[in-house]
């Protein structure tokens, strides 16, 4: 079969129920084309900027997983004004334009669509009908929690389990583990005075919520390190605001503490979120608080065994439809 078949929407963090949206329209589509219409940034930061979620994923992020699951194409739809003033018909004659050959559109069921979200299930069919593509829609997907609690996938539910620190249990709704990206900027240069040296994030993306996790940080060159991830406003050493930082774990590093081979700044870095170990605290003396970082990289390396083992609990296959 030719034609393309479309899905429309954020598709951000791109959860398994975004997957499986991608899929369908794999199978619907044959030796056609799937393309993926995602808004970026979200809609909500051109009607109401301050009510905009925080981002689960970069533009780049979505279009490597929605290829991955089967997509051809990936587009950025640009939540103008005048695009969002569309009327429903209006708004689905404008995708129509962009693909000539359209023959059908996959969304799930709560897929809303031209000015004021007006355009639901019934406006999306009849106009189907109307304008000679099928419609199909993929029923919610529902994922098991570490707690055995029904969990169904959206990226409202990632954004709450992450700001909540149960990294894994958004893993489960992802399909993969969360991933902050970001750039190392200067901090205050305290770790590599007490031999653990971090390198701090600078992002625009959602952060954890404050405190020590077991991850992995991934340079752009691809090369995959054990971390042990702060996320808070660092109370041992007075609460200066919230931070990420990073220290790498089994890495050469230079005399200064850099690591060998990179700048000490401006550099990209993608950190991968496993496991909550602990709260950041407060310690009596700074000989405890270097005990407990050795402890959580112990910690860390034991985590990351059971990553590669594949026995983590955020890597279980627990999706029903």
């Amino acid at each position: 079969m030719s034609g393309s078949v479309v899905c429309i929407g954020n598709f951000d963090g791109v959860h398994v129920g975004h997957c499986a949206l991608v899929r369908a329209a794999r199978r619907l589509a044959g030796s056609g084309r799937v393309a993926v219409l995602s808004f970026d940034p979200h809609p909500m930061s051109v009607l109401r900027p301050g009510a905009a979620p925080a981002r689960l994923s970069t533009f780049e992020q979505r279009m490597q997983w929605l290829h991955e699951v089967g997509a051809d194409v990936v587009a950025r739809l640009d939540p103008s004004p005048r695009l969002l003033d569309l009327s429903p018909r209006a708004f689905l004659e404008e995708v129509r334009l962009a693909y000539p050959d359209l023959r059908g559109i996959v969304e799930g069921r709560d897929f809303r669509f031209g000015k004021g979200r007006s355009g639901g299930e019934q406006e999306l069919r009849a106009l189907g009908e109307e304008m000679g593509f099928a419609v199909e829609i993929v029923p919610p997907v529902s994922v098991d929690s570490t707690d055995q609690l029904l969990m169904t996938a959206s990226s409202t539910i990632v954004r709450w389990l992450v700001g909540q620190g149960r990294t894994a249990d958004a893993a489960r709704v992802l399909g993969r583990p969360y991933e902050l990206v970001g750039e190392v900027v200067r901090g205050e240069r305290r770790g590599r005075m007490i031999g653990f040296p971090t390198a701090n994030i600078r992002t625009e993306m959602l952060t954890p919520g404050d405190g020590v996790y077991a991850g992995e940080a991934i340079t752009a060159e691809g090369q995959r390190l054990g971390a042990a991830i702060s996320v808070g406003s660092k109370p041992h050493f007075g609460g200066s605001g919230r931070v990420v930082e990073a220290h790498l774990l089994d890495v050469e590093r230079e005399a200064g503490g850099a690591i060998a081979g990179l700048p000490e700044y401006g550099w990209s870095l993608r950190l991968r979120f496993y496991d909550y170990l602990r709260v950041q605290g407060r310690y009596a003396t700074l000989e405890e608080l270097v005990a407990q970082i050795g402890r959580d990289c112990d910690r860390v390396r034991e985590r990351l065994a059971v990553v590669q083992a594949g026995t983590w609990v955020g890597q279980d296959e627990a999706v029903s439809a």
